[in-house]
């Protein structure tokens, strides 16, 4: 499950709080897949609660409820790493097709031959 934390208070499930308009409050939001944490902040405004994870700039929306806001959140957030997961192994794949990464795979081959490597 996932842990949405402020404050050392689990905010997961909880009722919208009165919070002042322009007051932006920090969040905790733990990946589920990966267990990392990433700083949301959100705040409320006139006509709803507004999001976004400054580390992963991709990651904003709006909601109408701060607990629907903390959803989509968490949804954004594992949406986005999921594309930068992708991208990566896409991007490793080239790599691995162009020979760019074929100067380590000998550099390794060599390491093995004189022994400097321990077989796990």
């Amino acid at each position: 499950m996932t842990r949405i934390i402020s404050d050392q208070i689990t905010a997961d499930g909880m009722p919208d709080q009165h919070v002042g308009e322009a007051h932006i409050q920090s969040i905790e939001i733990v990946d589920p897949v990966y267990e990392e944490p990433y700083a949301a902040c959100i705040t409320k405004k006139s006509d709803g609660w507004r999001g976004w994870i400054p580390d992963i700039p991709e990651v904003k929306c709006e909601a109408k409820t701060r607990s629907q806001l903390l959803e989509t959140l968490v949804t954004k957030l594992r949406e986005a790493l999921a594309s930068r997961e992708e991208a990566w192994d896409q991007q490793l794949e080239a790599d691995i097709e162009s020979g760019k990464l074929e100067s380590l795979r000998e550099e390794a081959l060599e390491d093995i031959k004189a022994g400097r490597v321990i077989d796990l």
